[in-house]
């Protein structure tokens, strides 16, 4: 029987392996995704995040991080995790179908110029594909979180970051880890002061 000290090592150094291999493979959507984020809120437009399970969890951890503050104190920026309102997603699965419950928030909430974030372990959720089916009719951007190969959603998006891994925990840790890292060089982007000013 395999010692549980063995197991906790191996588990760790699994995820720090999975994060070092997202790094590398999508460090310039990384980038990209900063870039994006930050000229939507310089426009005065949002952020929209959702996600199932675990990855409603995640979304509503960047919405927070977004509209509190992350590392820095700075203004509120605006997010609205698409998960979170209970009457507003059961009536909508009550009324029509659950894969309907995030697509028509979108159409109700965004707006041109918005960015549309969608978190899929598998990239192939029905309800955050229809999402961003409505996001791009209305010309909003588009940035999907993804597992495994990116499913569906790696070729239907204007930014697929995907964690190339089977195992959804990995993916979920690599996930809130690249969010974090987005969120503190969009503070960096927005509110960092030249070095030379006082």
């Amino acid at each position: 029987m395999e010692d549980i000290e063995d197991i906790i090592i191996r588990g760790f150094r699994e995820s720090s392996r999975v994060k070092e291999v997202f790094v590398n493979e999508n460090l310039s959507r990384l980038v990209k995704a900063v870039d994006a984020i930050t000229q939507a809120l310089n426009r005065g437009n949002k952020i929209l995040l959702f996600g199932n399970g675990g990855s409603a969890a995640d979304a509503q951890h960047i919405a927070a991080e977004f509209v509190n503050r992350f590392l820095i104190e700075r203004p509120p920026l605006p997010a609205i995790a698409l998960s979170t309102d209970t009457s507003v997603i059961t009536s909508i699965a009550n009324d029509y179908d659950f894969s309907e419950i995030f697509s028509k928030q979108i159409r109700a909430l965004g707006r041109e110029g918005d960015v549309a974030w969608g978190i899929s372990t598998s990239g192939s959720s029905p309800n955050v594909v229809k999402a961003f089916q409505a996001a791009a009719k209305l010309g909003i951007t588009t940035l999907a979180f993804t597992g495994k190969d990116g499913g569906k959603m790696a070729g239907m998006v204007d930014l697929c970051l995907n964690v190339s891994s089977n195992s959804t925990p990995r993916i979920q840790e690599a996930h809130i880890t690249a969010g974090h890292i987005i969120c503190e060089m969009v503070d960096y982007r927005l509110f960092k002061k030249p070095e030379n000013n006082p």
